[in-house]
């Protein structure tokens, strides 16, 4: 019988790597009716990889090709994911590194030399690498939509500090007018009155005008004109105010632009999300929301197959920790190679079902009052809630509070050895769950 590799050596007609670069990627072949393993360089332009694969098209007679390279998004997977007859390998970093330092302990190391290396996994161990197969166009735009909102999320909270650094130096009074200093009224009062020496010269009836436009209060205009008669300046020193009200300008423009590619993101999430055939399932999540519900949705992905036990969707999530054991020791230590997006969105969601979940509001204050941390408790959290989240993927079916109260409550009566036990509705922190009496 043949084995594994010889096996796909039929189904592929050359085996590939690509050590991939800004400017050129330099490639091996290793043509499987040859022993010999060619190379060369490659153009990074959409024209140079069209003529290249179209030659390797022409030359094996359109058979498909194994492609190995150190990408699982990049410019250079997307531009090779048009063509149907490159069956694309990704190679995660820390394997091509390894591989490398197992044969050569000196550490040195060549662009040809890893394209040659990548193609000797694919000859050698191509059994423990996974073919590259894109989730459906809706749910990939998903995953880069709500990933690009994070990140503008990260640089508005970014520019809000180093507006609010600023405004300590000349201005503190505004970080107490305004509970958040990146809102639309913030950035607007400082766009009109960048200086507390501009905004004293103003009229009431004018800072009135614009308070009431931006939807304050009546009550309050009085309090906050008396405040801003009765406010000291902070300095004199005219090289601070000036220097720092310039930057205020310039960074209150610049949250306003992010504020709006925020909201932008959001209306195309949420139209994209309630299209999802998996909306239901997420959305029926304690705590879950608007914002880490399409987050969820991107983080599973539509492949029921991909995950075939919750435990492989919690150690790739980076919720579950290591474990390590080398003769009579063993250690647990956190998950470094992981999806960090990923990892941080079943611990915010974990953090936020505490408020709707009774179950994981008395597991966290259980926990809590152990002494143990509040992360390592919410990440604890997360480790079950995966669980329960797996098991409603994979079933197609929305999460419901009352059946998990009772598969519960169902466990541990066996665990009890069929202790007699009785059953009854109890409200607790405004929430209706049942509650386990024994009888004994």
């Amino acid at each position: 019988m043949l084995d594994t590799n010889q096996q796909d050596d039929r189904e592929f007609a050359a085996l590939v790597g690509i050590d991939w670069a800004d400017q050129k990627h330099a490639w091996a072949l290793h043509s499987c009716n040859t022993s010999a393993v060619e190379g060369g360089e490659l153009e990074h332009t959409p024209e140079a990889v069209e003529g290249w694969a179209a030659e390797l098209a022409r030359r094996f007679g359109g058979r498909s090709i194994a492609v190995a390279l150190e990408q699982s998004r990049g410019a250079l997977l997307f531009m090779l994911t048009k063509y149907a007859h490159l069956v694309l390998f990704p190679v995660h970093p820390t394997t091509l590194a390894k591989y490398r330092q197992s044969f050569r302990p000196s550490g040195a190391k060549s662009d040809p030399s890893d394209a040659g290396l990548l193609v000797d996994l694919l000859k050698r161990h191509r059994e423990k690498l996974r073919r590259l197969n894109p989730d459906t166009e809706q749910t990939r735009t998903l995953q880069f939509l709500v990933e690009a909102r994070r990140k503008f999320v990260s640089d508005k909270t970014r520019y809000s500090n180093r507006l609010t650094a600023h405004l300590k130096l000349y201005f503190p009074q505004v970080l107490d007018w305004f509970g958040e200093v990146s809102s639309t009224i913030a950035g607007d009062f400082l766009e009109r009155w960048p200086t507390l020496e501009k905004v004293q010269k103003a009229r009431l009836d004018t800072l009135r005008k614009f308070l009431l436009q931006h939807h304050c209060k009546s009550d309050s205009i009085e309090r906050r004109w008396e405040e801003i008669r009765q406010a000291v300046p902070a300095t004199h020193d005219a090289a601070v105010i000036c220097s720092s009200s310039a930057a205020v300008l310039a960074l209150v423009r610049i949250l306003r632009e992010v504020r709006d590619a925020i909201r932008s993101y959001d209306e195309q999430i949420e139209t994209l999300v309630r299209q999802h055939p998996d909306f239901a399932i997420v959305d029926s999540l304690p705590g879950a929301g608007s914002a880490l519900t399409p987050r969820l949705i991107a983080a599973l992905g539509t492949q029921r197959d991909r995950y075939h036990t919750a435990s492989e969707l919690q150690s790739y999530s980076g919720i579950a920790p290591v474990l390590a054991s080398s003769g009579k020791q063993c250690w647990v230590h956190w998950r470094w190679a992981c999806p960090q997006f990923v990892r941080q969105t079943f611990h915010e969601w974990a953090a936020h079902s505490i408020g709707s979940s009774a179950w994981a509001k008395a597991y966290y204050e259980q926990q809590r009052a152990k002494g143990r941390p509040r992360n390592t408790v919410i990440r604890a959290l997360a480790f079950k809630w995966i669980r329960i989240l797996f098991r409603c993927w994979k079933d197609r079916q929305p999460y419901c509070e009352d059946r998990y109260q009772r598969a519960l409550l169902h466990r541990k009566q066996v665990a009890g050895q069929g202790s007699p036990v009785q059953f009854e509705w109890k409200t607790s922190a405004g929430f209706r769950k049942i509650a386990a009496i024994r009888l004994d």
